[in-house]
């Protein structure tokens, strides 16, 4: 009986790789993101409003103020959490994000600076959050499943930030833009915290993953943040190709977040129609992720990206027509949905094990980078040209999905 107990155990306790093999965890981390977005969307309709209506703020670039602060703070977030896991469990950084949160803040800020240095935690905790789940995630199902694995995590969080954004415009409208929206936040701190202390960490699975790589890791090819943010940014064709494409998406994101509530609401829509168009953009773009993240799994991450990037191009141009709202965020959504998870599996596919965590971090770095640049661009071109003139941005998102044609190579692996 006891030679029978002995040889059982390591079978129950072995790692394995797989979707299926890990689902509980899986589940546990998609749950997680869901709060992780839930968190950030609530600032998707209401923000720009409250710093023009409640703080009288006249520049718009000073109302995207608060975007740029959260997109700096992310980014750097981002890159440093790469470094980070070579000396912390991912489970440890994700649980740091969720000490960093932020509603009261947003709620209850006696001006709009307070706003802005909020922006900074939100980032922070942004940054962590779902850098772990996301890089948890990817560890668990092993090469073969990154496109869905990645899918499934940003479907999660970005459906979760258009609920939100959708919940918000509707409680807005009934409770005013402060503070009731915004303390829905609480829900989804106390929920990420509580369920973070359940996972599992993921190292073992990428001590399995790093034993079974089938090209090891070249004699004195260095790991560390530098040199791989160095080979992610340029040296690397397909790595470039990739983080260029994540930096305009989110500038994209980023000019949207802070202009379309304003835009909109100048045409006369009510915050309930706003709420409407901010949640629409971000479900669109979460819930497609599912069957995209599949199929970059099965015809190859890059037309997905080229395809994505131009659909978006064209979601810029239909926020001047006629039902422009709705319209424009479909395109952004949809288009937004086939870049987002084959990028991040592209940049899992070319980078090895050992330096996977930084190359990721660094093109999330680029990637959230877009946020600050698409405000600062929205601001300037707002308080210069107007409002309108920020549709520009179609032209920089046709040229990005042309040079991802141009640098990225599949590299898939069975």
């Amino acid at each position: 009986m006891t030679t029978a107990l002995t040889t059982k155990r390591p079978a129950e306790h072995a790692v394995r790789l797989g979707l299926r093999e890990n689902r509980l965890q899986f589940t546990l981390l998609v749950v997680v993101n869901i709060a992780v977005g839930g968190l950030v969307g609530l600032e998707r309709t209401t923000m720009p409003l409250i710093g023009t209506d409640v703080f009288g703020l006249t520049s718009d670039l000073a109302v995207f103020a608060f975007i740029i602060a959260f997109g700096l703070s992310k980014a750097l977030t981002n890159l440093a959490a790469g470094a980070l896991t070579a000396r912390f469990r991912r489970r440890q950084l994700l649980l740091t994000g969720w000490l960093i949160g932020v509603p009261f803040a947003l709620a209850y800020a006696p001006s709009w600076g307070w706003i802005v240095a909020a922006n900074v935690l939100l980032g922070l905790n942004q940054g962590l959050t779902w850098s772990m789940t996301v890089n948890m995630k990817i560890d668990l199902v092993g090469p073969s499943r990154r496109g869905l694995a990645t899918g499934l995590n940003e479907a999660a969080g970005y459906t979760a930030v258009g609920v939100t954004a959708l919940l918000t415009g509707y409680l807005a409208t009934g409770h005013g833009l402060r503070p009731v929206p915004e303390l829905l936040g609480v829900v989804f701190v106390a929920t990420g915290l509580a369920l973070s202390l359940v996972v599992r960490d993921t190292a073992a699975h990428v001590a399995l993953e790093l034993a079974r790589h089938a090209e090891p890791l070249p004699t004195g090819e260095k790991t560390g943040l530098k040199a791989v943010f160095v080979r992610t940014s340029w040296r690397d064709r397909s790595l470039r190709g990739a983080s260029q494409a994540g930096l305009v998406n989110n500038l994209n994101d980023g000019l949207t977040w802070g202009v379309f509530p304003l835009l909109f609401t100048d045409h006369g829509l009510g915050l309930a129609a706003v709420g409407l168009i901010k949640g629409l953009y971000p479900v669109l773009w979460g819930i497609g992720q599912i069957p995209a993240g599949h199929l970059a799994d099965r015809v190859g991450r890059k037309p997905l990206v080229v395809i994505g990037m131009l659909v978006q191009a064209a979601g810029f141009l239909l926020a001047l027509a006629l039902l422009a709202g709705v319209l424009s965020a479909v395109a952004l959504g949809l288009g937004t949905a086939l870049v987002y998870p084959a990028l991040i599996a592209s940049v899992s596919d070319h980078a090895h094990p050992a330096w996977r965590a930084n190359a990721l971090g660094t093109y999330r770095f680029w990637r959230d980078i877009g946020y600050a640049a698409g405000a600062l661009v929205a601001g300037i071109l707002a308080d210069t040209l107007g409002l309108n003139a920020t549709v520009a941005a179609a032209v920089l998102t046709a040229a990005s999905g042309l040079l991802a044609a141009r640098w990225i190579t599949d590299r898939t692996e069975p």
